[in-house]
């Protein structure tokens, strides 16, 4: 059964590379309707998501600051890997959102002539 089921992928994968491309929109222009129409909920959706990773890291920092004595096992064991999680999706969301904004603003590579940000 694993060899069968190896010898379909490796067929759909030839088949799919081998296909011309099926799709010739301009996705860019969707792109571009995209973020002109979600232009404001981006711009928020981009704050709060920057804003709750730095309260995670300074809620974090202030449990330490308040405790004063504090055992660093017992603490990762606890919240270490939740709040690196819950603080590098936040900031990759972030992230993604900065990148895309500023691809389909003036002068980006998706070509939009929208100006956001302003």
């Amino acid at each position: 059964m694993k060899k069968l089921m190896k010898k379909i992928n490796f067929a759909i994968i030839g088949i799919l590379a081998s296909m011309p491309a099926m799709a010739a929109v301009n996705y860019n222009n969707v792109l571009c309707k995209l973020a002109t129409e979600f232009n404001g909920i981006f711009s928020l959706l981009r704050t709060l998501a920057f804003v709750g990773a730095g309260m995670s890291i300074a809620g974090w920092a202030w449990g330490y600051i308040e405790k004063g004595d504090v055992n660093i096992q017992e603490e990762v064991k606890k919240k270490g890997v939740g709040l690196l999680v819950g603080f590098l999706l936040l900031f990759s969301i972030g992230t993604v959102l900065s990148v895309f904004m500023s691809m389909a603003g003036n002068g980006g590579s998706l070509g939009c002539v929208q100006k956001f940000f302003e």
